[in-house]
């Protein structure tokens, strides 16, 4: 039995580079002696992932204040929604005097669905943009979107 003295500062298998885990968790950097090697194959790991999920890790969380714009926007487009369908139906008489039903129902349809089609489109269409184009075109949605209807005739009257 050989005696080293670097042997009291090692383990079993340290100088077997094929038996060691080199991926290091993300944010992790390898340093001192062999971390050029364990960063390589860091790196060579990532690139074998899936595009996908790089891509989403490289996309930092939505802040606080996006998060509150985009809830009360979002609320605001759901009351819509409910006012298209509110003043929709309130109109619908009134509708029938110049268009049939068959007309009338998938615009109906349409103007209900806008809300969420418009915000739909809005976050996938602005993933990778700056916040301020996404926060501008969804309270343009805001503007363009109004429900009409309810609010020029609204609940009142039968």
């Amino acid at each position: 039995m050989t005696s080293n003295s670097d042997d009291a500062l090692s383990w079993d298998g340290d100088e077997d580079a094929s038996s060691r885990n080199s991926a290091l968790p993300k944010g992790w950097n390898a340093v001192g002696k062999g971390s050029d090697e364990i960063s390589a194959a860091d790196a060579e790991t990532h690139v074998d992932g899936d595009a996908a999920d790089i891509a989403a890790e490289e996309r930092p969380p939505l802040s606080t204040a996006m998060l509150l714009v985009t809830g009360v926007v979002g609320g605001i487009y759901l009351l819509y929604a409910a006012g298209w369908i509110v003043g929709g139906l309130r109109l619908k008489p009134l509708a029938n005097f110049f268009v049939a039903d068959a007309m009338f129902l998938p615009w109906f349809v349409l103007a209900v669905a806008a809300p969420a089609l418009w915000f739909l489109a809005t976050w996938v269409l602005t993933r990778g943009r700056a916040a301020w184009i996404r926060i501008a075109l969804l309270l343009l949605g805001v503007v363009l979107l109004v429900p009409w209807p309810f609010v020029t005739v609204g609940v009142i009257g039968a």
